[in-house]
């Protein structure tokens, strides 16, 4: 199976395709979509949209797994994030390929243990599940986190049914 995971956002997308053979887990591809911060809204989602379909296209992910939204005291944020959640979305549907959505504190929960672990904690345990000689950026490290996340818990209901 392979999992494609998004950590949304307007200027820096982080993505991640891991394999995995259901018991060990292989980076595929991951990195950060960057958009220029002086261009319009219009224009960044564009180009995070192009950009993830394109990666779509090339590494034929499964499924995507992304966060929900949290909540923010900064409610202009919470709605750019809504925009970039929602541009992934569509490139995802557009290419057939269901979009599953995690909890924050359930992605962070499933890499580290803890729920409210910092960025910088999922990446350590990021770089040490998937015995990486170096940490990706924390954006890609954070999509990473997602996509591990979702192949946990499809473990589990593998599990649960079969017992």
């Amino acid at each position: 199976m392979r999992v494609l995971g998004i950590d949304p956002g307007t200027h820096r997308m982080g993505f991640g395709i891991l394999e995995s053979d259901g018991r060990n887990y292989k980076i595929v591809i991951c990195g950060t979509i960057r958009a220029a911060s002086k261009d319009p809204i219009a224009k960044r989602l564009l180009h995070m949209f192009e950009s993830l379909r394109k990666n779509i296209q090339s590494y034929q992910p499964d499924v995507m797994a992304l966060e929900t939204l949290f909540f923010a005291k900064d409610i202009r944020a919470v709605e750019r994030i809504g925009e970039a959640r929602a541009c992934a979305m569509l490139a995802a549907s557009k290419q057939g390929i269901e979009v599953i959505e995690y909890a924050p504190t359930a992605v962070k929960k499933s890499v580290t243990g803890n729920g409210r672990a910092a960025k910088q904690q999922v990446q350590f345990m990021v770089k040490r599940l998937l015995n990486l000689k170096e940490a990706p950026a924390l954006d890609a490290s954070d999509a990473l986190a997602i996509a591990m996340c979702h192949l946990h818990s499809s473990k589990r209901k593998i599990l649960c049914t079969t017992t």
